[in-house]
């Protein structure tokens, strides 16, 4: 399914219009003819380990296989990046992969041009309060924290919300959850961008650029503007638009958007959920034990011998090695693979690329020579 490539002349929410009854028949006529088909069996393993196993969701728009990593709509992360539209830079703005995401079809240049500026509107939109409320929380605040605040604070422009109060018939809401999830998409870059410039640049905030995609503006806000930057945050958002249905912050904005709850209350407990160190967080972990591994070796000029007994050490003293080993995954995470092939072209010196090369190399020997066949697969998150 996504590989066809939509018709142009047709806009994201008249696409989204023209494709609604088809899904809404779909799931009816798997009700009908599937309703009462039995799942497999569980066990109470099964609920101690988080319901870990259970299939309890309908879900098509990504699947992760264990052979092929997470899948777009049936598309590989190769694929996506081989089909979708690109336009100023190497890599496909992210807008491309939002409009697969959202309707199952490739966008034309035409179709991605159009929601990029769509967007680019949006993120000049952010009322002056939301920042004053991020400002009301102390510099020291995790961002995730601020983020989630900043969250909490554009909500009070939810169509949604105001929609339903006004006793719009549910099945008419689609289009108020669609304006509100846009302007999510296209704000919360903003708002990060303004933390990260409040924690580490004294609050030197810089505005969003209308001429830039999404990915781009985010980068221009952080104060990155270098064409690579801008093709690497391309690149990470693309490889980071979903992630099946079930992940912990996608699994808390389904339960609690099925309350009604409009998509900003929605999507704020699924970035809280996202801060937990077991989940979003652990990106955050694994670049710390790799600066750590710097601080304690010297930097990047390590020897291999070096590092594998350094390494040897933290496992046989029971320490996890972050970014190493997956749930599902046989393969290396074709995520991972896409990040490092695009610095190894791009930024081949930089030290922590260095390790990160020395590591990858040295980890699943050493964890395959202690017995850890099932922790050698690197994943994204490394």
């Amino acid at each position: 399914m996504g590989e066809q490539q939509d018709e142009d002349g047709v806009g994201l929410f008249e696409k989204v219009d023209l494709l609604i009854p088809a899904y809404r028949e779909r799931l009816s006529k798997i009700k009908r003819e599937h309703g009462n088909t039995e799942l497999q069996p569980h066990t109470i393993q099964n609920l101690i380990a988080g319901s870990r196993g259970i299939k309890s969701l309908l879900w098509d728009v990504s699947k992760l296989e264990p052979d092929r990593g997470i899948l777009y709509r049936g598309l590989s992360i190769p694929q996506c990046f081989s089909v979708l539209p690109s336009s100023s830079g190497e890599e496909p703005p992210v807008e491309g992969v939002l409009w697969l995401l959202l309707t199952g079809c490739v966008p034309t240049p035409a179709q991605m041009k159009d929601l990029s500026v769509d967007l680019a509107d949006r993120v000049c939109r952010v009322p002056d309060f939301v920042f004053d409320c991020i400002n009301a929380l102390p510099v020291s605040a995790h961002p995730m924290t601020q983020l989630v605040c900043g969250i909490m604070a554009l909500q009070t422009d939810s169509q949604f919300a105001r929609a339903y109060a006004s006793s719009t018939p549910t099945q008419q809401l689609w289009r108020q959850a669609l304006e509100d999830s846009l302007n999510i998409i296209a704000k919360v870059p903003r708002i990060a961008g303004f933390i990260y410039r409040r924690i580490y640049h004294e609050g030197d905030f810089i505005g969003p650029s209308p001429n830039l995609d999404l990915a781009a503006n985010f980068c221009h806000m952080l104060g990155f503007d270098d064409p690579h930057m801008y093709d690497m945050m391309r690149k990470y958002l693309v490889i980071h638009s979903d992630h099946e249905g079930g992940a912990v912050s996608a699994h808390a904005v389904r339960l609690v958007g099925s309350a009604l709850a409009d998509p900003y209350l929605a999507f704020a407990a699924g970035m809280n959920g996202c801060a937990g160190p077991l989940h979003g967080l652990a990106i955050q972990d694994s670049f710390k034990w790799i600066k750590q591994v710097s601080v304690d070796l010297g930097g990047s000029d390590v020897e291999i011998s070096v590092l594998e007994d350094y390494v040897r050490s933290k496992l046989q003293a029971g320490h996890i090695i972050p970014g190493f080993g997956h749930a599902l995954l046989k393969q290396t995470d074709p995520r991972y693979t896409c990040l490092y092939e695009f610095c190894e072209k791009n930024f081949p010196d930089d030290p922590y690329f260095q390790l990160v090369k020395k590591l990858k190399e040295v980890v699943p020997a050493v964890m395959r020579h202690q017995g850890k066949e099932n922790r050698i697969q690197i994943s994204h998150k490394y």
